[in-house]
């Protein structure tokens, strides 16, 4: 990849939906890219629709584990190689599956996460700035929404 010349040319972006993602191995990731020549790299994770293609509720815990372990590959990588995160709300898993989590179910999930990454974490107070933000009385995280 060195020699290539890619490395000037794009930056790579690094995908992992996962609530338990391998924090450690994405660090060692990031290190190779940064070894490559790659100056910038870009982490991707999902606020929705990647926990399942029949899936109709957005469980939050999950996509909120998962930005909260994106936030400690960032803390533990150079302070200069992220570029961004991508917070990806997929539709469906492919052009002929049916459409999952619709967009109206996904917005409090989205909310939690743009502001636990806004935040560098999660927390009582994070929570009741988005229970307030969205005009909810009890946000739940654990369990589906109802």
């Amino acid at each position: 990849l060195s020699e290539s010349g890619v490395p000037q040319l794009v930056q790579p972006m690094i995908w992992d939906y996962a609530a338990d993602l391998d924090v450690e191995g994405k660090v060692r990731l990031v290190e190779k890219y940064r070894r490559c020549g790659f100056s910038k790299v870009w982490f991707a994770s999902a606020f929705k629709g990647a926990t399942g293609a029949n899936q109709s509720l957005t469980l939050i815990g999950h996509h909120l584990k998962n930005h909260l372990q994106w936030l400690e590959v960032a803390r533990n990588s150079p302070a200069d190689v992220l570029e961004g995160i991508a917070l990806t709300g997929w539709q469906r898993y492919d052009h002929f599956s049916v459409l999952c989590e619709l967009l109206p179910v996904a917005i409090p999930s989205l909310a939690v996460c743009l502001q636990a990454l806004k935040n560098g974490g999660y927390s009582e107070k994070v929570k009741e700035n988005v229970e307030k933000l969205l005009g909810m009385s009890n946000l739940e995280t654990e369990t589906f929404m109802r």
